[in-house]
C-alpha cells in the first residue's frame, strides 16, 4: 500500500508542478500590470490614466495635449489685430474653405489683406448643408492700410469657414483663419461707450479722434436676425471700408470687428438695414490709440498711403 501511495506522487507531481508554475506566472503578471500606469485617449484629446497611486484602480484624467482645433488659453480681451496663422492666398474668383470638426471650437478670427490693392470679399459661415448663418460682404479700399479683421462665432460644431474672393484675378488677397478663445466677452468693455440700440431704417455715426489707430465695434440683437451695414469714412461720402453683414441669431452670433482707422477725420457709420421689427444694440469704441503730435501724421490718408508715404497730401497739391 506504502508503495502505491508514492507511485500515486511520483504521478500528480509534474502535474503539480505545472499548476504551481503557472499560478505563480499569473500572479506575477497581475503584479506587473497593477504595478506599471496605463493610459488612454479619447476622441477630444483628454488623456486619462490609471496605476499604483490611484486608489482602487480608478480611473483619473491627467493633464493632457488641447484637442485639435482647440482655442488657445485667453490672453485677454478681444483677437490680436493679426493673426499668428499662415497666410493663404486667394485669387480673383476663387473660394478657399477652413473646416473645424472639433466642437471645443467656438470662436474664429478672419484676417483679410492685400499688398495694397482693393479688397472685396464673401465671408461666410457654414453650419451643416445649405445652412449659412452667418454672412458677409466685406470691401476695403486697401487692403494693407486698413486690413479686415473679424471675430465669428462658431458653437455647436462641426463648423466651417468660407472666403470667396469676388474681385478680379488682378486682386488677390491673403487670408488668415484661426480659433481663437472663446473666453470671456468680446471686445473690452471698458473701453466701449454705453450700448446703444439702433432701431430697424435708422442710422448712427461715430466719430473718432486722429490719435485713434483702430476701433472696435460690436453688434447685437436680443435673439432676432440681424441685418446692418458698417461703413469707415474719411471724408464727404469716401467709403474706405464697407461691411455688408447678416446673422440669423444676433445674441448667439454677434458681430466683432477691429477698423483700422489711420490718419484724421475718421467717422464710422452703421445703418440697421432691417425693419422695424428687429432693432439692434451697438457698442462702439477705442480699440488702440497712438501718439500722433505733428500736423503731418493728423493728415487724412490719400491714395492709399500713409502720412510720410507716396502720394501724401498735407494741405498742398503742387
Amino acid at each position: 500500500m506504502k508503495l502505491s501511495a508514492a507511485f500515486s506522487l511520483l504521478l500528480l507531481a509534474p502535474s503539480a508542478i505545472n499548476g504551481f508554475s503557472l499560478n505563480q506566472a499569473k500572479t506575477s503578471a497581475v503584479n506587473s500590470l497593477k504595478s506599471t500606469p496605463f493610459s488612454y485617449s479619447d476622441n477630444l484629446g483628454r488623456r486619462f490614466a490609471s496605476g499604483p497611486d490611484m486608489e482602487g484602480g480608478e480611473m483619473q484624467r491627467q493633464s493632457g495635449p488641447p484637442p485639435q482645433n482647440a482655442a488657445p488659453p485667453s490672453q485677454g480681451f478681444g483677437p490680436s489685430v493679426q493673426s499668428k496663422s499662415p497666410e493663404v492666398t486667394v485669387q480673383g474668383g476663387s473660394l478657399k474653405t477652413w473646416a473645424f470638426s472639433s466642437p471645443a471650437v467656438e470662436r474664429v478670427q478672419v484676417v483679410l489683406k492685400t499688398e495694397g490693392r482693393p479688397l472685396d470679399a464673401d465671408v461666410e459661415l457654414w453650419a451643416g448643408p445649405d445652412n449659412t448663418p452667418h454672412k458677409m460682404r466685406v470691401y476695403v479700399e486697401n487692403g494693407a492700410t486698413r486690413p479686415f479683421n473679424t471675430v465669428v462665432e462658431t458653437p455647436r460644431g462641426p463648423n466651417t469657414i468660407s472666403v470667396r474672393n469676388i474681385g478680379q484675378l488682378e486682386f488677390p488677397m491673403a487670408a488668415q483663419i484661426d480659433a481663437v478663445s472663446a473666453a470671456g466677452p468680446l471686445g473690452d468693455p471698458e473701453r466701449m461707450e454705453g450700448s446703444m440700440t439702433i432701431q430697424g431704417g435708422a442710422l448712427r455715426t461715430y466719430p473718432f479722434d486722429p490719435q485713434v489707430d483702430s476701433v472696435q465695434v460690436l453688434l447685437r440683437t436680443d435673439g432676432r436676425p440681424l441685418n446692418a451695414r458698417l461703413e469707415l469714412l474719411q471724408g464727404p461720402n469716401n467709403n474706405k471700408q464697407v461691411i455688408e453683414l447678416y446673422t440669423e441669431d444676433g445674441l448667439d452670433r454677434p458681430f466683432y470687428a477691429i477698423i483700422e482707422t489711420p490718419g484724421s477725420g475718421n467717422v464710422v457709420r452703421i445703418v440697421n438695414t432691417a425693419t422695424v421689427e428687429f432693432p439692434l444694440t451697438c457698442s462702439i469704441g477705442a480699440y488702440k490709440i497712438g501718439d500722433k503730435n505733428s500736423f503731418d501724421e493728423m493728415q487724412p490718408v490719400i491714395s492709399g498711403y500713409g502720412a510720410g508715404g507716396p502720394g501724401r497730401r498735407s494741405g498742398s497739391f503742387s
